[in-house]
């Protein structure tokens, strides 16, 4: 039984090792998500304000 345990320990530590990395990993995706989607953002207002002047 206490083997079991231990192995039931080590399987828990590693499965939270790896959510923590995923986690990381999904976080980063996340941000280069906002910073790609930032300057077609900023280039929006540019573009509106060149058609106001035609």
């Amino acid at each position: 039984m206490n083997r079991q345990t231990a192995a039931d320990e080590e399987k828990r530590a590693r499965l939270a090792a790896a959510l923590r990395e995923n986690l990381k990993r999904r976080k980063a995706q996340a941000r280069a998500r906002r910073a790609e989607e930032a300057p077609a953002q900023d280039e929006a207002p540019r573009a509106q304000a060149d058609s106001s002047r035609s």
